[in-house]
């Protein structure tokens, strides 16, 4: 019984770390990780603007899962489906930084306001990426 939980455990860090390494898995973890610093800079100077980077954030970790148990080959319309969030993740973060960018402010908003254009990049690349060929 034991065994068979720790091999259990570690077949899970396996295709963790597996899909970690790939493209798809380092591009869900790179908009993670800058959601989240987007969230904690929004969040020093006007909480107004963070619930753009909360959603977005729960929604690459709800696709890194289900991407990782590779259940996106279950569901029919699965790469339409990632392709739309990126798309209006992209569109969402251009809207709020250009808005946030020419309203100014303190430091720490201009800072968000760059870093959301840096992640409009980001979720444009993924959305490129994942644009179904068919």
């Amino acid at each position: 019984m034991v065994e068979a939980e720790h091999l259990s455990a570690r077949g899970c860090w396996t295709v963790f770390t597996n899909f970690l390494c790939s493209r798809k898995g380092t591009l869900l973890c790179a908009e993670m990780i800058l959601c989240l610093v987007i969230l904690i800079w929004f969040s020093l100077s006007t909480p107004a603007y963070s619930s753009l980077s909360v959603v977005e954030m729960i929604l690459a970790e709800i696709f890194f899962v289900i991407y990782m148990c590779d259940l996106a080959s279950k569901i029919q319309y699965w790469s339409w489906i990632d392709f739309f969030r990126t798309l209006i993740a992209a569109t969402l973060y251009l809207i709020t930084s250009i808005v946030v960018l020419v309203e100014g402010g303190n430091r720490s908003i201009i800072i968000a306001g760059v870093l959301g254009l840096i992640a409009v990049f980001l979720f444009g690349y993924d959305a490129f990426i994942t644009y179904p060929s068919r």
